[in-house]
């Protein structure tokens, strides 16, 4: 259909030209430099079409041929949004957080695969629990393509194993919820001073002489949505304040994101590339060494090298993109039928 319509466009271009058709010629141009604004075939088209009166008695098949064009060119600009995500340009993550959670599964895996693919891993907050292990934590990770790659992280995770304070053998199940958000410029989202309360007060926890003795930890609610934020990692308020204001602008830009991609994809069963938090999206079983991903049904043997974090979940990762480009694909051909 696309190479038919070209030639049938030039066909009638040489036609409509005459004496002068020799300056219209595809020679060896690829499609979209010969219609590209400025190429040869669209200049031409234009300028016939600007006297599209008396051409509509001479040559009205030239007229719809221009017509089409124009009509696919908009076809083809109110789809292209649907193939690109505009996120995966993002190249900061805000907050990886981890609720409930293994302390293995917390370090070795997302620590171990941002040093494997090259980014820069920083802990925000790390909260243990007081029977061992995380209990909330949250970091910040920088690097090309790592929003485009960890998106695929967010949403619940579930543990099963035998705990070591288990005498009888029995398998323990618990969850983790991981939330996979990326980080806006002030260009993408723009936050209303006047919308935000912010509440600052002493922190809490591991520190020394410095915890109980000044107001440096920062809380910051967005009144519209009631979105909170906090930090106290840092001694000084300035920078508390800083990285709260920084986790604030990622959860309200997810928010919106997660709003747009309802809308756009009518809300899909499968949650693939939003964070998806109350979704179970994989089930991590010690005792079968297994791995399984429930969003494409896929599952691996060797548990102890995935939870390293390189090339097993590398490859897991690569199979969720694959099949998240393939549902956008089928989402935009059942919109087109």
């Amino acid at each position: 259909m696309r190479s038919r319509f070209l030639r049938s466009a030039f066909r009638w271009a040489r036609q409509a030209a005459g004496p002068a058709r020799r300056h219209v010629s595809c020679g060896s141009l690829p499609l979209e430099e010969l219609f590209a604004r400025g190429g040869p075939l669209r200049t031409f088209l234009e300028r016939q079409v600007g006297s599209e009166v008396q051409l509509q008695v001479r040559r009205p098949e030239l007229v719809a041929v221009a017509k089409l064009l124009n009509e696919k060119e908009q076809e083809l600009q109110e789809t292209g949004h649907l193939l690109h995500d505009e996120n995966e340009d993002l190249r900061k993550l805000a907050e990886s957080e981890i609720t409930s959670c293994q302390k293995e599964i917390a370090q070795l895996k997302h620590q171990q695969y941002a040093a494997f693919k090259g980014w820069h891993f920083e802990t925000l907050e790390y909260f243990p629990s007081e029977i061992g292990g995380l209990r909330h934590a949250s970091a910040s990770i920088g690097g090309s393509e790592a929003y485009k790659h960890m998106k695929f992280e967010g949403g619940v995770h579930r543990v099963q194993r035998v705990p070591k304070t288990e005498k009888q053998g029995r398998i323990h199940t618990s969850t983790m919820t991981v939330a996979i958000l990326p980080q806006p410029t002030e260009i993408n989202l723009v936050i209303n001073p006047k919308d935000l309360r912010i509440d600052t007060k002493r922190a809490s926890g591991a520190g020394g002489q410095h915890v109980n003795t000044t107001d440096s930890a920062v809380r910051i609610v967005h009144l519209p949505t009631g979105v909170v934020s906090e930090c106290q990692q840092e001694r000084s308020q300035l920078k508390n304040r800083e990285m709260a204001m920084k986790k604030l602008r990622a959860k309200l830009y997810s928010l919106r994101v997660e709003e747009e991609t309802s809308k756009r994809y009518n809300a899909r069963k499968i949650q693939i590339g939003t964070k998806g938090r109350s979704e179970k999206i994989r089930t991590y079983n010690f005792p079968q060494n297994r791995v399984t991903d429930h969003r494409i049904n896929q599952s691996l043997h060797d548990l102890e090298a995935f939870m390293q974090g390189e090339y097993l979940l590398d490859e897991l990762v690569q199979s969720l993109k694959d099949y998240a480009n393939y549902e956008s694909l089928v989402e935009i051909i059942s919109n087109k039928v």
